[in-house]
């Protein structure tokens, strides 16, 4: 099989990659800059803007599959920034597919896009997406989401879109370190009454589930046209589970809270702030980043076992022993 992965050189792509590699495919990368470990790797390297559509479609050209997972996280900035990349990016995706003949494009999304600021406990695909936004990115996610999902065509390119929610484990760069980097400094809040439960994933089994899916669109049409949530079975307690990831890098536990709605207030005081004095990098906490941290988002992972035999391949307790050994320094 010969695939594309835009984004191959992110934390969740780079998975993918590798997974690929190892099942004996051939894998061609799409991303915006050169990456060490992708030189590493027997890959074919492809330089450019997910928004410049010859590139994209220069990228898709003599594919069996495309793995999409370019995308620009965040909880601030301009919607032009995040609906050029996240929306237009999938959408010129769709149209070099297509022009390609490319048969299958598996969309990496998000379950922010059905986010509607109220508790999400062992929800499923039937989530509306919501009506008001409390960030651009879920809003420019769920666009492109929907446009993937809307181009699906049993009879020439099959599409589905995966959720994975909080995703974890060796080689973040952005959750892990910016969570040991607040404890280290004292910054670290508990928002809410600590009591919230989250579903999270384990990075290898997020980029497992993008290759069972594609597997599915394969082989038939059960999984063809379909979003699906992709986390661990089971759901853990957000607070508690950060400070088991605290203690790896042998920190102490969250100790100081706040509610949410001092978390929201002052969310929105710096939001505004970051927006009209320019400041640099992203508020530090927003209304977004308040709901998020104090509310429960666990969901059911029924439908994607079902249609496409999601499995994890890695256990909680073993992905945790990796993530100590990655945050020591010491090969996983």
């Amino acid at each position: 099989m010969r695939a594309l992965v835009t984004g191959g050189g992110g934390f969740l792509g780079l998975y993918i990659v590798e997974q690929l590699l190892a099942a004996g495919h051939e894998v061609r990368v799409l991303c915006r800059g050169r990456y060490k470990a992708l030189t590493e790797l027997p890959v074919e390297l492809v330089t450019g803007d997910i928004r410049y559509a010859p590139k994209v479609e220069k990228a898709c050209h003599d594919m069996n599959v495309v793995f999409h997972a370019a995308a620009v996280p965040g909880i601030s900035g301009p919607w032009k920034k995040y609906y050029g990349i996240n929306t237009v990016g999938t959408e010129n995706v769709i149209a070099a597919c297509r022009r390609q003949g490319v048969s299958r494009l598996v969309y990496t999304s998000s379950p922010s896009v059905v986010f509607d600021g109220h508790d999400h406990v062992d929800a499923d695909e039937s989530l509306p997406y919501p009506t008001k936004w409390l960030s651009h990115y879920p809003r420019s996610k769920a666009l492109g989401e929907q446009a993937v999902l809307s181009a699906n065509d049993d009879n020439g390119l099959r599409t589905v879109s995966l959720r994975p929610h909080l995703i974890w484990g060796c080689r973040d760069n952005h959750l892990i370190p910016r969570l040991i980097r607040k404890a280290k400094s004292g910054r670290l809040r508990r928002v809410g009454d600590g009591t919230n439960v989250v579903s999270v994933v384990n990075v290898e089994n997020a980029a497992a589930a993008h290759l069972q899916a594609e597997q599915s669109l394969r082989e038939s049409l059960t999984a063809a046209g379909n979003a699906y949530f992709i986390n661990e079975p089971e759901a853990v307690n957000l607070w508690q589970w950060i400070d088991r990831l605290l203690a790896l890098a042998e920190l102490p536990p969250v100790q100081k809270s706040i509610s949410c709605t001092t978390a929201r207030r002052t969310g929105t005081l710096m939001e505004a702030a970051w927006k009209w004095l320019l400041l640099p990098g992203e508020p530090p906490m927003t209304p977004f980043v308040a709901a998020q941290l104090a509310g429960s988002h666990s969901y059911c992972i029924a439908a994607a076992q079902r249609d496409f035999g999601f499995a994890p391949i890695v256990s909680m307790e073993a992905g945790l022993r990796k993530l100590k050994d990655d945050i020591h320094g010491r090969k996983p």
